[in-house]
């Protein structure tokens, strides 16, 4: 009983309870706590997020010697085929189920959240993205020029960041996500937009659990591994990643879940999960295609065409590997295609950011899940391809 309450999935749950209760008793002056504690925790985690980056990725391709370049290919391919056979999907989907649908997107009253008390800026050494290129170019870098001092600093660099994860930003998990959920309940948005929240987020959600299906399946199938030795382990960073509405957020709870499978391979664990992170955003690419397409019916009549439609999910797929893996980031990061190829006005465009902000954390939660298949992946390729951990192929 005592390791239960001790275990992460155990204190993410009560952390969900706790804040949703809160969230519904609070009156305005406990707020001004819980958002202003929310907004330094997730200061903290923003910070600590870059440096995991680094810490993971830059020296797993050092040890990937010079097959480190071809499998940040086969990355890339994995991350965007998986979010373009998605989107696709989810345009299928669309085509069949929207002309029967009838979606409120109208919810009012909602309470806004009360200011801040104090505001305490932790700006990150850099941004995710910046982080992510560097960790490639430096690892490639010492790869390429058999820097021995620098790939032993890696190292310890790396120990160092694994400490940060297991002794600060793992422990504040919980109390970020309960603030998250207070926050939720004393707006009213778990009650009052309840039944929005239910008939879209069903809808989607059913799509994200085939797709993951699919990718584990076509991930034990390539690999000849037991797919479920990774999906056992991945329920505190489906919670936390539900919680946080952040893959980058998430990243600290997936790299520990991940770690545990015994069929993922470490150094492919190190490589491929911060990566993933990054850009692999399949769970929200989905979503957005099949919302996009829901707001079209709802305020324009009709839904695009199919050429359209095609051709925003192919560029989708770009746009998703180069989204920040913060919350919103795939739709903020796209919103030229919704404009520009979907032609959306200002009203069509609100509308998008706003039903899918309420199923953020569910498409989140897919990316992150997701991430552990397409790892399975890439060990099932190195050990096909006799790519040896720490050892370069000459």
């Amino acid at each position: 009983m005592q390791k239960l309450f001790k275990s992460l999935p155990f204190r993410l749950l009560v952390g969900v309870v706790a804040g949703m209760v809160l969230g519904l008793v609070a009156n305005e002056d406990v707020m001004n706590v819980v958002v202003t504690v929310k907004q330094v925790l997730g200061q903290l985690i923003t910070f600590c997020v870059p440096l995991i980056v680094i810490g993971f990725i830059a020296p797993s391709i050092t040890k990937l010697g010079n097959n480190a370049s071809r499998l940040l290919g086969v990355a890339l391919v994995l991350a965007y085929v998986s979010s373009v056979g998605a989107a696709l999907a989810s345009m299928a989907a669309g085509y069949g189920l929207i002309p029967h649908l009838s979606i409120v997107s109208e919810v009012e009253g909602l309470k806004s959240l009360p200011d801040l008390l104090f505001e305490l800026e932790i700006p990150p050494v850099m941004s995710v993205m910046s982080a992510l290129v560097f960790s490639l170019l430096l690892g490639l870098g010492v790869t390429w020029t058999r820097s021995k001092k620098l790939e032993e600093l890696l190292e310890e660099f790396q120990a160092v960041v694994l400490a940060v994860v297991t002794k600060v930003v793992i422990p504040v998990l919980p109390f970020f996500i309960a603030s998250t959920f207070c926050g939720l309940a004393y707006e009213g948005t778990i009650t009052k937009q309840f039944p929005v929240f239910v008939k879209v987020i069903l809808i989607v959600m059913v799509g994200h659990y085939l797709w993951m299906a699919l990718l584990y399946g076509l991930a034990g199938t390539y690999s000849q591994k037991n797919p479920m030795e990774v999906v056992r382990h991945y329920g505190p960073a489906y919670i936390t990643a539900v919680g946080t509405m952040s893959s980058a957020a998430t990243l600290a709870v997936a790299l520990r879940c991940a770690g545990k499978s015994s069929v993922l391979r470490k150094d492919m664990v190190d490589f491929g999960i911060p990566l993933f992170a990054n850009i692999h955003l399949c769970g929200s690419v989905l979503t957005e295609v099949f919302f996009v397409m829901t707001v079209s019916q709802i305020l324009y009549g009709k839904l695009p065409a199919p050429g359209t439609m095609v051709l925003f999910c192919l560029l989708l797929g770009v746009f998703a590997i180069g989204a920040p893996g913060v919350p919103g980031g795939t739709v903020m990061a796209s919103l030229g295609l919704i404009t520009g190829i979907l032609l959306f006005d200002n009203t069509g465009t609100a509308l998008m950011l706003t039903i899918f902000a309420l199923q953020d954390s569910f498409g989140t939660a897919c990316n992150v899940t997701g991430d552990g298949a397409l790892t399975l992946m890439l060990t099932g390729y190195v050990e096909k391809h006799h790519i040896q951990a720490g050892k370069a192929v000459k």
